[in-house]
């Protein structure tokens, strides 16, 4: 019997936890599994955030906290966008949740209706049009191909748009492609969007810091596109505090007011001690985002070359994130053993339970021709990823 919901069973669970618990369950039978499925950094959260969490719980951090976060929070959020990205916002338009996944999700269940349409680039991240689907709306993908870099056009964008167009979601820096938008590329698309009023964008910018090209470009600092904007972003990635589940907001008061009557029914506030951490994150100095950027470069032009070296991998150079992205499609149709590739999760299956090496398919991200590997991890660990991949991929014929 299946008694669950039509709109849970709509639903398809989140590949990249999937393939991460497989490669787990693996690891616990005692086999050397380098994990390059899960986008999470491998560093440990920076010493003052810690000692601030600390503080909070000495100080009695532990009672409910407003629904959209606590004054200095929200406080140290405007503070940054001011400092960082030059946007002017009140405390009034954030709101803090359990994490930018949450954000992504709150923004589309306060603004999308039954049958509205959400336009996604694709390559995307896996749990975009699943959101989509949750909401009631419709995710309509636009391909686009590692030969443009995984960005979308202006001329891709415009037709796309439909009477029943409701939002569009960007994610620059890009999971699962490391892509960066430039400010001039998001000016194209939108002067595009300036057509159509009623378009909200959700620029997810969660990786805005692990940027290899110089300063962070949002789109809403593109003019007249502020008001039409939610900015979402955290602390998970920036500053490795995934498990700590703050992520928040910036967005017109109207959205805010939505998300956080939603939010007030479903779970309040994030967690008290976890708010004071991240105000102490953004407000902090900011040496140890730098650290940790820098050492994911060097992570990314190690592992680029190493790819490059493998045959039948193609692979453009990510400009943000930690993965990359490459189209391994000339595998498929090739054997080994009882095994037939056809699909990139056939592949991303031989890799793990014959390299033992974890990846995802591109399957579920909307791009079928590739894999994502993270590089969220050490170099011993890339360096020894790359040669099994290479020694195994040989075997196929």
């Amino acid at each position: 019997m299946n008694n669950l919901s039509q709109r849970l069973n709509r639903l398809q669970p989140s590949a990249t936890l999937a393939m991460s618990q497989k490669s787990n369950e693996m690891k616990a039978r005692g086999i050397d599994i380098i994990n390059m499925s899960i986008g999470e950094p491998d560093f440990n959260t920076p010493e003052p955030i810690k000692e601030a969490a600390k503080k909070a719980i000495d100080d009695n951090y532990s009672h409910y906290s407003p629904v959209p976060g606590y004054p200095v929070l929200r406080n140290a959020i405007v503070d940054k966008l001011k400092r960082e990205n030059d946007l002017d916002y009140t405390p009034a338009q954030i709101l803090c949740s359990n994490g930018a996944k949450q954000s992504v999700c709150n923004t589309l269940m306060a603004l999308i209706n039954d049958e509205d349409e959400v336009i996604i680039p694709a390559p995307y991240w896996v749990s975009y049009p699943q959101m989509v689907k949750l909401a009631g709306g419709n995710p309509i993908s636009i391909e686009a191909t590692i030969e443009q870099d995984f960005k979308i056009t202006p001329a891709q964008l415009e037709a796309a748009i439909t009477p029943r167009t409701k939002a569009l979601i960007l994610c620059s820096p890009s999971n699962p492609t490391g892509s960066v938008y430039s400010f001039e590329e998001l000016t194209g698309l939108a002067e595009v969007l300036k057509k159509y009023p009623e378009i909200i964008v959700l620029s997810d910018e969660i990786y805005e810091h692990i940027n290899y090209t110089g300063r962070h470009a949002s789109i809403a600092q593109v003019p007249g596109m502020k008001d039409n904007t939610v900015i979402i972003n955290g602390v998970s990635k920036a500053y490795a505090m995934t498990g700590w589940r703050i992520g928040f907001i910036a967005a017109p008061e109207w959205i805010v007011k939505g998300c956080n009557k939603l939010q007030g029914q479903y779970t309040s506030g994030p967690c008290s001690v976890s708010q004071i951490a991240a105000a102490a994150a953004f407000a902090g100095d900011q040496q140890c985002v730098e650290k940790m950027r820098q050492a994911f470069e060097h992570r990314k032009d190690l592992i680029v070359s190493l790819a490059k070296d493998i045959p039948g991998f193609e692979v453009n150079m990510p400009d943000g994130a930690f993965y990359i992205f490459p189209k391994v499609s000339s595998y498929f149709g090739k054997s080994y053993e009882t095994r037939t590739i056809q699909t990139s999760t056939d592949f991303a299956m031989f890799l793990l339970e014959v390299a033992h090496v974890a990846s995802v398919g591109g399957d579920d991200f909307g791009s079928p021709d590739c894999i994502r590997l993270s590089y969220a991890t050490s170099e011993e660990n890339i360096r020894e990823a790359m040669k099994r991949i290479r020694e195994t991929v040989a075997h196929l014929k």
